[in-house]
């Protein structure tokens, strides 16, 4: 049984260090629009408030949760837009300190979740250790489109190790919901972390395999960038369609972001 704890203290360092960009913003500056069509710094922060304090429900209190996900299958299209826009109408002040409030509350949560407990989610029910790789992929891609707006370059850190996995791991989850059958065979996926290192998965003599920097296999999985725009290599026609779909949050399946002009 994983120890959940390296990637809890990795979440709260990814969150910390968000906190560190938008804790000595201008109230007007919340304001500005970010890459997420129709989404300001305040509603990034709304969303990762939001869905803070969902996980904090599901860790605490799984038949209210469950609540929420009747909320969600009523509207998939507007629920989570919808959660962002009620946090975005918050003061700058009120909003920082209700997400400093609630990511605190579900650190402490899933550190003393029971050793095996299976957390009720929008999907498949999840570890601790899973819920907080959860927040830590969100957390990293909605502070790149925070940072991208403020005009601030964030040095990919070792801590995109769990973005990755999570990539990889949800591999069928994203054929699925593009109404694909997943590939029966597994992936070889070799990554270059940040430090130089070699990241892998899978069976070393796949036949099919991606190839790449991880900072740019996290970029795709969240769809933070297009794979016009990134240096990923495929070999294989499934591992070439999955690039085209990879998604590793939970819901619907996303738009993602449109190539860069000029940059194909």
């Amino acid at each position: 049984m994983a120890d959940p704890t390296p990637v809890i203290d990795d979440l709260r360092a990814e969150s910390d260090e968000l906190d560190q960009l938008v804790g000595e913003l201008e109230p007007g500056q919340w304001a500005v629009p970010t890459p997420a069509p129709g989404w300001t710094v305040a509603h990034q922060v709304a969303h990762l408030h939001w869905t803070d304090r969902s996980a904090l429900l599901a860790v605490t209190d799984p038949d209210a949760f469950h609540g929420l996900v009747e909320k969600a299958l009523a509207a998939p299209d507007s629920f989570v837009d919808e959660g962002a826009e009620e946090g975005a109408r918050l003061a700058p002040a009120e909003l920082l300190s209700a997400w400093r409030e609630g990511r605190t509350a579900l650190d402490r949560a899933l550190r003393g979740a029971p050793p095996g407990a299976r957390i009720p989610w929008y999907g498949p029910p999840m570890s601790a250790a899973s819920m907080a790789t959860a927040r830590l992929m969100e957390t990293w891609a909605h502070g790149l489109d925070i940072a991208e707006t403020l005009g601030v370059v964030r040095p990919p850190t070792e801590r995109l190790k769990h973005v990755a996995r999570l990539g990889v791991r949800t591999r069928d989850f994203a054929h699925t919901i593009h109404g694909l059958t997943p590939p029966v065979e597994e992936f070889r996926i070799e990554l270059t972390a940040p430090d130089g290192a070699l990241w892998t998965y899978g069976p070393e003599g796949a036949p099919q395999r991606v190839t790449g920097p991880a900072l740019d296999f996290c970029l795709l999985v969240t769809q933070r960038a297009h794979r016009a725009d990134l240096a990923l290599s495929a070999v294989g026609p499934d591992a070439d369609r999955w690039l085209d779909i990879a998604q590793a949050f939970a819901g619907p399946p996303g738009a993602g972001r449109p190539p860069k002009e000029g940059e194909r």
